[in-house]
Formats: C-alpha cells, structure tokens, sequence
C-alpha cells in the first residue's frame, strides 16, 4: 500500500478518508436506492400516479442547488484551505436533516421534499470535498486503485447500513408494523451510523493544501478566472460532458432501483432490501477490482469497459421477466457501479491542477449533479408519460451510456494531465 502514497501519507489517514465513503454510502444506499425512495412514492404520496415524478423532481432541486454552489465553495476551500472545515460542517448537516425524514409520514410531502432536498444538498457538497483529498494522498499512478479503496469500503458502509435496517425490517414486519410505522427508524438508524462512521475521517485526515492569500476572499473572481480559462483544460471539459452523460444512467438507476423492483419486479419491501445488500457486495468487488485494473490498462479504457457493461444491464432488465434475470442484471449493475464511479474520480483527479483542486472537483460534482438531475427526470417523465411503462423508461435511460461511450472515445488523458500541471 505505502508504494500507492505520496510521501507523509500513512495508512491510517487513507483508512480515515476512506471511511468517509463509508459512512456516507449509508444515505445514498438506505434514503435515494433502497428504502426511503420507496416509501415517499407508496406512502409520503400515498401511491399517487405523479409520485415518482415527484421524486425525481425533489432530487432534481437538491442536484439544481449543488451545481449553483460547488465550484463556488470548492473555489472558497482552495483559497483558505477549509476543505476539512467545510467537509464537517456538510455531514453535520447531512446527519441532522436525515434525521429529520423521520418525520415524514402519510401526506406530508412538504416536509419530505424540505429535508430530501437539504440533506441531499449537504450530501452532494460533502461528497465533492472527500474527493478533493485524492490527489493529495495518492500517487498518480496509483490513483485508481486508492480510489477503488475509497468507493470499495463505502460500498461495505453501504452494506451495514442496509443490514441494521434490514434486521429491523424483518423483526418489525414479525410485529405486525407497516411501512409507516419502520421506516422513519430505519431514516434515523442510517443517520446515526453516518454520524458514528465519519469520526475517524475528521480525527485523522490531514488538510494539506495551504492558504492562498492572492486568491482569499475571492471566489466568485477565482471561479469566473476557472471559466475565462476553461478552453485550455479541452480534456477536462470533454471528460466532464462524458460524465453528465454516463452518470444520468447511473442516477436514474440508482434513484430508481427500488421503485423499478417494487412496480416491475412485484418485489416486497424486503425483497428489495435483500436485493440491495447483495448488489453492495458486488459493487465492493467491482470497485476494489477495477480500481486495480484502472491502473494497469488505463483509466479510460477501464471506464469504456464498464460503460459497456452498464449497456448490458439495460438490456436484460428490458428482457426480464421474472427475478432470476432480474437479479442477474441488478449485480452487473453492481460491478459497473463501483468500477464507474471509481475510474471517474481517478481520472478527475489527473485532470486537475493542483493547487486547484477542491474547485475543479466542484466542476465534477456539477458534472455528477446535473447528471442526477437529467437521469431521473428522463426516467421519472418517460414513465409518467408513457403510463407507467417502467421497461421503456429504462430503456430510454440506457441511451446516456452510448453518449457517455461516444464522448470517453475523444479524451486523452496525458495531454489533459499535462495542461493540469502547466495550469
């Protein structure tokens, strides 16, 4: 390990960041993929033809509100090395208004829509700031991997988090509890963990990059300079609009998993869970994996492979008929969805000045957000309009991994990396 990290890194400071990514995979995996999506279709909107439309709008507004403000802040962090201050400050309320979903019950969608909004909103922020860590404390060539470290254990958080509140599920049903009833305790169990595992990242993560007094103060000029700018970084922009593509299809997937289980697939609430916690496993897989190969055949082509795997998936849940496919395309979804995410982070991180970095990873969490808005929203409208029509739906979702391959196919990596050294 110690030959992946630049010099001072210890292993305990890369457990410390990667533990972040554990801790936070418990809201992605319990609140938008598994359980909490579910419900505020089913129950929060009381079954409601617009209810997963109202879902994907919800998100679209928490996405709207990290792309207005991520490079914005990431240019704030560079300038007065916060990125640590402000990472804290996202969990803590990340953590709060998640807790706070538990109040969400039958009708009330106004406050459902507040705190997914908020909470998604500190989620997205935080998730941008972790990442910026990256290339501080990993060597280039061995980005890939660290980051397969990163999204590998998160996808175990992601596990621990979806086990309590599947042993919680099972035990409540046993009681006789509805939906109403177990999952505003599986919101708080999911937030509690969140809290729980984020500590060693805040007790031993170093902040590395230094104050930049010439640039303190000013990061609406420092972001509008990134802009005036943007023609030299050809690779980084190319790289960017792959991954508002390829990430739509992600999101779409990931927003929707439980929704296309439950209205497709006729599966259960536990049904869904258990579902969810074996595609976490292979997810871990796939990131540890592919994050090693990344840095063997290259980023890019490691990226075009799992783009054409996410293709694969889309086409046996438009053939699947019954859960035995089902569940055969929902892991293949797992390993492209560790190796995916992975590979993008890496390949930001060679694309990136620097002394830069918390703002060009707030380019990215545009790239990503913008990518959750048009994903689910493309999902959301294609069902709605076409009467339900889930199948289509996903079909439709599957064209933004050709985009994403098309555009991946025009990116060179050495010479963006290059302009990111010179910049």
């Amino acid at each position: 390990m110690r030959s992946s990290l630049t010099t001072g890194v210890t292993r305990r400071e890369i457990w410390a960041w990667a533990m972040f990514d554990f801790a936070n995979s418990g809201y992605t995996t319990v609140i938008i993929t598994a359980v909490f999506n579910a419900y505020f279709v089913a129950v929060v909107a009381e079954g409601k033809p617009w209810g997963t439309l109202a879902w994907t709008s919800t998100l679209a507004v928490s996405y709207a509100l990290v792309i207005l403000t991520a490079p914005l802040i990431g240019a704030h962090a560079d300038a007065t090395a916060s990125k640590k201050r402000l990472l804290l400050f996202s969990t803590l309320g990340c953590v709060i208004f998640t807790a706070a979903l538990a109040l969400a019950g039958p009708g009330s969608l106004a406050l459902a829509v507040l705190f997914v909004v908020l909470s998604n909103f500190c989620f997205g922020t935080g998730e941008n700031l972790i990442a910026a860590f990256l290339p501080e404390l990993a060597r280039d060539d061995a980005m890939g991997r660290v980051s397969g470290w990163g999204w590998g254990l998160g996808y175990i958080g992601g596990l621990v988090s979806l086990g309590a509140c599947l042993a919680y599920v099972s035990w409540a049903q046993g009681q006789g509890q509805t939906a109403a009833q177990f999952v505003p305790v599986c919101v708080v169990i999911t937030a509690l963990l969140f809290a729980l595992a984020s500590t060693p990242t805040f007790l031993f993560l170093k902040e590395r990059s230094k104050p930049q007094p010439a640039a303190a103060g000013g990061a609406w000029q420092r972001f509008r300079q990134t802009l005036r700018e943007a023609g030299r970084y050809r690779d980084l922009l190319r790289f960017l609009a792959c991954t508002v593509c390829y990430q739509a299809g992600i999101s779409a997937v990931i927003s929707l998993a439980a929704i296309y289980a439950a209205q497709v697939m006729g599966f259960t609430t536990q049904d869904t869970l258990l579902l969810i916690f074996v595609v976490n496993i292979t997810a871990s897989i796939g990131a540890v994996l592919f994050g090693w190969l990344q840095d063997r055949i290259g980023h890019r082509a490691t990226l075009a492979l799992t783009l054409m795997g996410w293709l694969a998936m889309v086409a046996l849940m438009w053939f699947a008929s019954g859960p035995e496919l089902f569940w055969v395309a929902a892991n293949i979804a797992g390993l492209c969805m560790g190796a995916s995410q992975s590979a993008g982070r890496a390949i930001v991180g060679l694309l990136a000045p620097p002394t830069r970095l918390a703002e060009f990873f707030g380019l990215w969490g545009q790239a990503v957000k913008l990518s959750a808005i048009l994903g689910p929203m493309t999902y959301g409208l294609a069902s709605w309009l076409s009467g339900g029509d889930h199948r289509l739906a996903m079909l439709i979702t599957g064209s933004y991994f050709v985009a994403g391959l098309l555009l991946l196919a025009s990116v060179r990596l050495e010479r963006g990396r290059r302009t990111a050294l010179a910049g």
